[in-house]
């Protein structure tokens, strides 16, 4: 009995020993693994612009890009935007510091619908109607629905206040073409890449110091420049990056409508 007790038990360690070896042996030990295993480490590295994010899909037929006053226009090949040469040109506007939401679209304003033709005439019309009597040239004349100043040049913290994407279509619908400013508050910044209706471009050195409304002006967005014909200076803008082709497509629906991220066409019920 011993014997066999001893017998059995040195059997039933060998097997153990054995199976537990197995679990450590790959099936196919000369077969790399075909599974990849994606860590929050991993995930954190990824880099964040909007080709790696969203990869770019064209539409066999893309739709056209949403209504917008500005002239850019993005050219489309397989799965990149190729760079803008968007060139603006006309006299500029001059304001300071700290221009905010309501002065450049009053709230008493707001309940115009920028999506109805009629009353996006309108909003241009109320365009920077706000600024104060420290400003004593009208932006937009009375009577007349858009302004014959088509770029903005600003001070610091443009755009700041409470939040309204109606602030960057009223300067669009006016013939705004772009917004060359110190700094901007971060939601507007984010409603003019949005909305499509503006570029609002940082400049390296304080401009509005050294320009004067009135001023004839030309800003070359792919060398990044603003020209001023009539002080005869160039200034540098700051790259307006992923933000780009945003508003180049007319803004972040029509850029989503490009690039296949939504569907171009209505969704039955």
């Amino acid at each position: 009995m011993a014997t066999a007790a001893a017998a059995a038990a040195a059997t039933a360690t060998a097997a153990s020993s054995s199976l537990s070896h197995a679990t450590i042996i790959p099936r196919h030990p000369n077969k790399p693994s075909t599974l990849t295993t994606l860590s929050f480490r991993s995930i954190s590295k990824a880099p964040t612009t909007f080709s790696t994010k969203f990869p770019s899909k064209l539409l066999s037929s893309p739709p056209p890009p949403l209504r917008r006053l500005s002239a850019a226009a993005a050219t489309h090949n397989n799965t990149t935007t190729t760079a803008t040469t968007t060139t603006f040109h006309g006299l500029c506007y001059v304001v300071r510091d700290n221009i905010d939401t309501d002065q450049i679209i009053p709230a008493e304003h707001l309940t115009l619908v920028p999506s109805n033709p009629d009353e996006y005439r309108k909003l241009g019309s109320f365009a920077l109607v706000g600024l104060p009597s420290a400003y004593p040239i009208r932006f937009v004349d009375p009577g007349d629905f858009q302004s014959k100043y088509s770029i903005i040049i600003a001070g610091d913290n443009f755009g700041c206040g409470s939040s309204r994407e109606h602030a960057p279509v009223a300067l669009g619908a006016s013939g705004v073409k772009a917004v060359v400013a110190e700094s901007y508050a971060r939601i507007f910044f984010r409603n003019s890449v949005a909305t499509g209706e503006v570029y609002p471009l940082e400049s390296e050195v304080r401009v509005c110091d050294e320009c004067t409304t009135g001023d004839v002006v030309t800003v070359e967005l792919a060398q990044g420049l603003l020209i001023n014909h009539t002080t005869g200076k160039e200034y540098r803008l700051k790259p307006i990056g992923d933000a780009g082709p945003v508003i180049d497509a007319g803004g972040i629906f029509a850029y989503a409508r490009n690039t296949g991220m939504i569907s171009s066409f209505p969704v039955s019920a």
